[in-house]
C-alpha cells in the first residue's frame, strides 16, 4: 500500500467512524445489546460545564464533579460555549474523542508495525460497537481513553524521537484528570519507564544514551504534568479534591476484604459482557500479549506498555470495581492494538527461536492464568447470560476457571513444543482479512440492530420538562441532572452521603422532585438507599405533576415530576 492509498483508506475509515458516532446523536443508548451506559449520568457529569455556560458560575450547589474530571469539564464547557447547551452538544466531546483515538492508534501502529497494522487497528476501533456507543454518551470514559491512546502513540513515536516522551507523560496525566480510573495507566507507564531504563542501561553506549533520553522525557512529562496540575488545580481546592477523589470515589465504594477481592477477580470476564462482544479482538489481543511476554526483553517498549496496560488495568479492576461495565472501556484500544500487531505482523510475533530458557518465559508463565481466565470466561459468558444476569455466577466462574486451568497446564506441559511450532510463523494474509472482516461486520450488525430499534425518549423528556418549568426552577433528584440538557432548570443532585444530601429534607425553597415511578416510585439506583423515598415521606402531601417515558438498559422506566407542595407553596420560597 503506497502512501496515497494509505491516506485515502484512513480518510474513508474516519468518515465511516464519524457517521457511526454522529448519526442520531440525541438517541437513547442501547437497551438491547446494552453496553452499560447509564443515560441520566450524562447531565450529572456535565453539571459544572452547564452551570458556567448558562449562568457564568461553575458552582451553583453542592454537587461539583469538576473536582473529579476537570479536563472533561473544560472540554464540555468549550462545546457548550461554542454550540449551545444541549444533548448533542454534550455528546460531541466523546464523539470527537473517539475519532481522536482512531487517528492516534493508526499513527502509533504505522510507526510500530507498518501501514497494514494501522489500517487493521483503525477499522477495528472505528466500528467497535461498545466503543462507538460509549463515544456517543456524554461521560468521561471516551475522553479518558482517548488520552490513554494519545499517551501510547507518543511513547511509540518516542522510540525514534525521545522528545515525544514528554507528550506521553502529559497525556497520561490528562487521562488521570479526566477520570481518576486512569491511575492504572500511570502505574503501567511508570513500570515501563523502569523496565526501559534497566534494559537500555545494558545496551551499547549509543543505545544507552537514546534509551535514557526517552525514559527521561517520559518521566519529565509525567512528573511535570502532575506538578503543574497540582499547583494550578489540586492544591488551591485541596479539600474538595480530596473529598471527591478519595472519600467519595475510594473509601466510600469498594470493600477490600479478601472475599471481595476474590469476587471481583472472578467477575472480570463474567459479570459484564464487553469482552464477550469482541471475541476476535480479545483472542488475538491475548495471544499477542503472550507473544510479547515470551520475548519481553527484546520487544519494543511500546508493545510492552500495551501488555502492562492490560495487566495493570485488570489488577486495578480487581482492587476497585469489576462490576461496572464503564470500567472496561479503557481496555478496548489496547486489545485492538495488540490484535492488530498479531494479525498484521510482518515479522513472527513469537520470534524466530522456539527454545528459550525457563527464566525468559517467567513473565508469560506468571500472566498466563489471568489471561487464560479472562479469555475462557468471555467465551463462556454468552452461553450462560440468563443465569448470570439473574445473579447466578457460580457455574460460569467454575467452568471458566476449569477451562483456564486446563489451557494453562497444557501450555506449561507442552509449552516449549508450542513455541517451537509458533517460531517463525505469522498470520496468513487471507486469514487476517477474514478475521478482520468478520469482526467488523459483527460490530456493524450490532449497530444496525440498535439503529433499527432506536428511540429518543430521554431527549424528548428533557424538552417536555422545559415546557413545564421556567428556566432557573430548582428541582431535586439525580434524575433532575439527567433531564437538564434541553432546558434551563437548576438541578440539585442528591447522592448517598454527598452532593445535596445534608439539607435534602430542609429545602422548602425547592418545589419539585424528579425521580422514577417505574419500576417503583422513588427508584434511582439499585443500591436500595431510598434517598428520594425519604424526601417523599418527609413531604406526605406531594402529588404527581407529569410523567415522562424514558429508556435505560434496565428496561421499561418512567420519569415522574413531583410537586412537594401542591396546595400552598411557601411565600418565602416563591420569592
Amino acid at each position: 500500500m503506497n502512501l496515497r492509498s494509505f491516506l485515502v483508506v484512513l480518510l474513508v475509515i474516519l468518515a465511516a467512524s464519524a457517521v457511526l458516532r454522529g448519526v442520531w446523536l440525541t438517541a437513547d443508548p442501547p437497551v438491547r445489546r446494552a453496553v452499560g451506559i447509564v443515560w441520566h449520568d450524562e447531565g450529572a457529569w456535565v453539571h459544572n460545564a452547564r452551570n458556567a455556560a448558562l449562568w457564568d458560575v461553575w458552582r451553583t450547589d453542592e454537587w461539583n464533579p469538576v473536582f473529579v474530571a476537570p479536563v472533561f469539564t473544560a472540554l464540555e464547557y468549550a462545546a457548550f460555549e461554542l454550540l449551545g447547551v444541549g444533548t448533542w452538544q454534550a455528546r460531541i466531546v466523546p464523539a470527537l474523542s473517539g475519532l481522536a483515538a482512531i487517528i492516534a492508534i493508526a499513527i502509533a501502529l504505522q510507526a510500530l508495525a507498518g501501514r497494514r497494522a494501522a489500517v487493521v487497528g483503525a477499522v477495528l476501533l472505528g466500528v467497535n460497537y461498545p466503543f462507538v456507543m460509549w463515544n456517543r454518551a456524554a461521560l468521561m470514559e471516551s475522553t479518558m481513553t482517548a488520552c490513554l491512546v494519545l499517551a501510547w502513540m507518543a511513547w511509540t513515536l518516542a522510540e525514534r524521537r525521545p522528545a515525544w516522551g514528554v507528550l506521553a507523560g502529559l497525556a497520561a496525566v490528562a487521562a488521570f484528570f479526566t477520570k481518576a480510573a486512569a491511575a492504572f495507566f500511570i502505574a503501567a507507564f511508570g513500570l515501563e519507564l523502569a523496565v526501559a531504563a534497566w534494559i537500555g542501561w545494558q545496551s551499547a553506549t549509543l543505545g544507552r544514551r537514546h534509551a535514557m533520553l526517552r525514559v527521561g522525557a517520559g518521566a519529565a512529562g509525567l512528573i511535570g504534568g502532575a506538578l503543574l496540575v497540582a499547583a494550578a488545580f489540586v492544591l488551591p481546592w485541596w479539600d474538595e479534591y480530596r473529598f471527591y477523589n478519595w472519600q467519595m470515589s475510594v473509601t466510600r465504594k469498594p470493600s477490600y476484604t479478601l472475599g471481595a477481592l476474590v469476587d471481583r477477580a472472578t467477575w472480570l470476564p463474567i459479570v459484564q459482557g464487553l469482552f464477550s462482544s469482541m471475541l476476535v479482538e480479545l483472542t488475538a489481543g491475548i495471544v499477542a500479549c503472550v507473544a510479547i511476554l515470551v520475548r519481553w526483553r527484546t520487544a519494543p517498549s511500546a508493545e510492552r506498555l500495551l501488555v502492562l496496560w492490560i495487566l495493570v488495568g485488570l489488577v486495578e479492576l480487581v482492587v476497585h470495581d469489576s462490576g461496572n461495565e464503564r470500567r472496561y472501556v479503557m481496555f478496548i484500544p489496547a486489545l485492538i492494538a495488540l490484535a492488530s500487531l498479531l494479525l498484521a505482523a510482518r515479522t513472527p510475533p513469537f520470534g524466530v527461536v522456539g527454545a528459550r530458557k525457563g527464566l525468559q518465559l517467567l513473565p508469560a508463565a506468571l500472566a498466563l492464568p489471568l489471561l487464560a481466565y479472562v479469555l475462557a470466561g468471555s467465551f463462556v459468558r454468552p452461553w450462560l447470560t440468563t443465569s448470570i444476569e439473574a445473579g447466578q455466577l457460580s457455574t460460569a466462574v467454575r467452568l471458566s476457571a476449569a477451562l483456564a486451568a486446563t489451557v494453562t497446564l497444557l501450555l506449561v506441559w507442552r509449552g516449549r513444543a508450542a513455541l517451537r511450532w509458533l517460531a517463525g510463523r505469522t498470520v496468513a494474509p487471507d486469514a487476517m482479512k477474514l478475521l478482520v472482516t468478520a469482526a467488523a461486520f459483527w460490530h456493524v450488525w450490532q449497530f444496525g440492530t440498535w439503529a433499527g430499534t432506536r428511540t429518543f425518549y430521554n431527549h424528548q423528556a428533557s424538552i417536555a420538562l422545559g415546557r413545564l418549568l421556567e428556566p432557573g426552577t430548582l428541582v431535586q433528584g439525580k434524575l433532575a441532572n439527567g433531564m437538564s440538557l434541553e432546558n434551563g432548570i437548576r438541578p440539585l443532585f442528591i447522592g448517598n452521603g454527598f452532593g445535596n444530601y445534608d439539607d435534602r429534607l430542609d429545602r422548602d425553597d425547592v418545589r419539585y422532585i424528579l425521580t422514577y415511578d417505574l419500576p417503583r416510585i422513588g427508584y434511582e439506583s439499585s443500591d436500595g438507599s431510598g434517598l428520594i423515598q425519604g424526601i417523599l415521606d418527609h413531604y406526605p402531601g406531594w402529588r404527581v405533576v407529569a410523567t415522562f417515558p424514558v429508556e435505560e438498559a434496565r428496561g421499561e422506566e418512567r420519569a415522574v415530576l413531583i410537586d412537594k407542595f401542591p396546595e400552598s407553596f411557601p411565600a418565602h420560597a416563591r420569592d
